[in-house]
C-alpha cells in the first residue's frame, strides 16, 4: 500500500492541520525554532502532518496566517489589559463573532491568577485602591501579587498594619473562590478587572518571607519586632526562613570570613557541608586557609552516615550566626533582587 499524499488545501482544517500548514508557510528556520518549544509528542505528531501534505495554496496559506495573526493580536490584549479589554477591542476591529471564537480558543487553556489585571497596577496608585481595605481584603490582594510588587504597598502602609497584613498572609492558606470573586468585584469598581477562575492556593509562610526579603530591612524589623509580641512562635518560623543555608553564596567573602571565625570547624560546618550544594561549599572554602580546607575535607570524609535532622540543625545554626552578626552590624547580606549592594 502506497503513501498517499494529500494536499493542504482542505475544508475545516483541524488545529493540527492548521499548525502544519503554518508551519510549511513560515519556513525550515522559523519551523525548528517553534519545535524547540513543543513537547517529544506534539513534534512528531506535526512532523507526521507536516510529512503528509504536499504542498499549502495561497488560499489556505493566507488563511491560516490571518487566523494566527489574529490569535497573536489576540493574546497580546488579553497581556496588555486582560479578558474584557481584549474582547473590546477585538469586538471594534473584528465583530462579535470572530472575536468570540478567538477568545474561546485562547481562554480555553488560558490560566489567569486573581487580581491580574493589579500586576499591571503601579504600585502607589496600587496603595489608593485598597489602603482603606480590611486587613484581611489587602492580605488576600498582596498574596496574589509579585512579592516585589507586593513588598513596595507593604512598605507604604501604616505600621500597625503593615503588622497585621503579614500576619494574614503567613497563616492563610486558600482562599474560598466565592471570597476571591467578591474582593475582584468590589475592587472592579476602582480599576479595570479581569474576573479570573484560577484560584490557587496563595499566601503562607513562603509568600511571606519572599515579601519581606524585598521590603527595606528598617520596615521588615518593626514588622518581626511587632509580630513578636503578637505571635513570638509565627515571628521566630518567618525569620528562620528569611535566610537560607543556601544564601550564603550571596555574602561578600569579607563578611563570610567573619561568620567562619565563629563557626565550630570541626563539628557544625562538616556537618552543615554534608548535603550542601557544590556553589555553596566551595564558597566556604575559598575563604578558609589551605590547611583548614583539608582538615574540613577529611571531616566530612570521617562522618560516615549522619541524621539529616542532624544537618538541618548544623546549617540552622550558622544561619543564625549569620542573622545575629547582621542586627549587630558586623556583616551584611544580600538583600531583595540586586536592590542593595556590598561594598
Amino acid at each position: 500500500m502506497s503513501l498517499q499524499i494529500r494536499p493542504a488545501r482542505r475544508q475545516n482544517l483541524n488545529g493540527r492541520q492548521k499548525a502544519a500548514a503554518l508551519l510549511i508557510a513560515l519556513g525550515s528556520d522559523t519551523s525548528a525554532t517553534v519545535f524547540r518549544h513543543l513537547q517529544q509528542d506534539e513534534i512528531e505528531q506535526l512532523t507526521l502532518e507536516i510529512a503528509a501534505t504536499r504542498s499549502v495554496d495561497v488560499e489556505t496559506r493566507n488563511k491560516v496566517l490571518e487566523e494566527f495573526h489574529q490569535m497573536c493580536v489576540a493574546q497580546e490584549y488579553l497581556s496588555q489589559g486582560g479578558l474584557e479589554y481584549a474582547r473590546q477591542v477585538l469586538y471594534e476591529a473584528l465583530g462579535p463573532e470572530r472575536t468570540k471564537t478567538i477568545l474561546n480558543q485562547l481562554t480555553s487553556t488560558l490560566q489567569v491568577r486573581p487580581f491580574d489585571f493589579l500586576r499591571r497596577t503601579d504600585a502607589a496608585q496600587l496603595l489608593s485602591f485598597i489602603r482603606n481595605e480590611h486587613p484581611q481584603t489587602i492580605a488576600l490582594i498582596l498574596a496574589y501579587l509579585e512579592p516585589s510588587q507586593s513588598a513596595v504597598v507593604l512598605a507604604s502602609l501604616p505600621q500597625d498594619l503593615q503588622t497585621e497584613v503579614t500576619r494574614r498572609i503567613a497563616v492563610m492558606d486558600r482562599t474560598s473562590p466565592d471570597v476571591v470573586r467578591e474582593v475582584e468585584r468590589v475592587l472592579e469598581r476602582k480599576v479595570a478587572s479581569v474576573a479570573s477562575e484560577d484560584y490557587t492556593a496563595a499566601g503562607g509562610l513562603d509568600t511571606c518571607v519572599a515579601m519581606l526579603n524585598r521590603v527595606d530591612r528598617g520596615t521588615e524589623k518593626q514588622i518581626i519586632e511587632a509580630l513578636l509580641e503578637q505571635d513570638p512562635e509565627l515571628a521566630e518560623e518567618i525569620r528562620k526562613r528569611m535566610f537560607v543555608f543556601e544564601d550564603l553564596i550571596n555574602i561578600d567573602d569579607r563578611y563570610m570570613q567573619r561568620v567562619l571565625r565563629d563557626v565550630d570547624l570541626n563539628k557544625d560546618l562538616p556537618l552543615a557541608l554534608k548535603v550542601a550544594s557544590e556553589e555553596v561549599t566551595a564558597k566556604i572554602q575559598r575563604n578558609l586557609s589551605k590547611r583548614a580546607v583539608e582538615n574540613l575535607v577529611e571531616a566530612i570524609e570521617y562522618l560516615g552516615p549522619v541524621r539529616l535532622r542532624q544537618v538541618e540543625e548544623a546549617q540552622q545554626k550558622i544561619v543564625n550566626l549569620v542573622r545575629r552578626l547582621e542586627e549587630e552590624g558586623e556583616i551584611v547580606t544580600a538583600r531583595g533582587s540586586g536592590g542593595e549592594l556590598i561594598v
